[in-house]
């Protein structure tokens, strides 16, 4: 505690400022009462006394802004985050079907093939991607919309240019307005599309407009020079400007391919341009709860048996 007088450090619990003498006032915790129990956190502090009305805590906003059309965002939360847009009368975004989160009543569906017509829906239907798209517009009033991530991350927002584009990695596509437009990126060379993680296919999202993508864990941003590698878990790469080439090679040395732990190969990512890394890819936590997951004739006699890679898939 300082004084507010002099700005001297006080000792604990001192009632006078050994400087100048100022009467200390030593700040209250905010205490909410939850169920009869006090809680000292004023990130999580709010009015719940019996009988009264229920008071929830603001959630964080890790970040705001507006859109090429006047739609203003907002991303709350900090590793399940959701965004929540603000839409005037007549603007519209979309998503991939069964993205949606939440909506006002005004908000009016539209289910569409958007995206390259037959073409587009022939080469999501061969990425594994859903064949259409979600189109929401607002209608008479300015409406809400939010659309939730659906695995702990970032969802992070893109505000793209005309005609520049990002590519990220497959199903990161949340949402965007109507302007932005999502196609699939086929990776050229066939021992990348084999051995990438995400076989063929990523997303390629281009402007003008705001995207929202969703990635993996926590996210870490390089900038590579010309000619520069890096070398990364293929599932670690979550998105990268086009100018970085994207390939992959196989792990060097007998002993490292054996006991190394990091499978047979390695995305390399060459500059120049930006590249954005994620720590937790799905299918490595996939493979980290896989031991702890009920199996047929398992433990305790539960003979039911649980696929962990169905719970990612879904």
């Amino acid at each position: 505690m300082r004084c507010p007088n002099c700005g001297t450090e006080a000792e604990p619990n001192a009632r006078f400022c050994a400087r100048c003498g100022t009467t200390l006032t030593a700040p209250q915790p905010s205490v909410a009462a939850i169920g009869g129990t006090a809680v000292s956190d004023p990130d999580y502090a709010y009015s719940n006394q019996f009988g009264e009305r229920l008071d929830l805590p603001e959630p964080t906003v890790a970040t705001r802004g507006r859109g090429t059309t006047g739609m203003e965002y907002k991303i709350f939360g900090t590793t399940m985050q959701t965004v929540v847009m603000e839409l005037d009368p007549g603007e519209t975004v979309f998503s991939e079907s069964g993205g949606l989160a939440w909506m006002s009543g005004n908000i009016v569906m539209n289910t569409t093939g958007r995206g390259g017509g037959l073409g587009g829906m022939f080469k999501r239907a061969i990425s594994g991607e859903s064949l259409f798209m979600v189109e929401y517009t607002s209608q008479g009033s300015k409406g809400t919309i939010g659309f939730a991530a659906d695995f702990p991350g970032k969802i992070v927002p893109l505000h793209l240019g005309p005609g520049q584009e990002m590519i990220a990695q497959k199903d990161a596509f949340l949402c965007a307005e109507k302007t932005v437009e999502v196609g699939i990126h086929f990776r050229r060379k066939l021992g990348t599309g084999f051995f990438g993680g995400e076989g063929f296919i990523l997303q390629k999202v281009t402007g003008p407009g705001v995207a929202f993508v969703s990635l993996d864990g926590e996210i870490v941003e390089y900038t590579l020079g010309p000619g520069e590698l890096f070398k990364v878990d293929t599932g670690c790469v979550a998105m990268f400007e086009p100018t970085v080439s994207y390939d992959i090679e196989v792990v060097k040395g007998f002993k490292n391919i054996l006991f190394g732990g990091e499978g047979l190969f390695l995305s390399t990512l060459r500059g120049p341009g930006r590249v954005w890394l994620q720590t937790m890819p799905m299918m490595n936590l996939a493979k980290a709860l896989a031991p702890f997951m009920p199996t047929s004739g398992g433990s305790g006699g539960n003979s039911s048996s649980f696929n962990i890679g169905s719970l990612f898939n879904e």
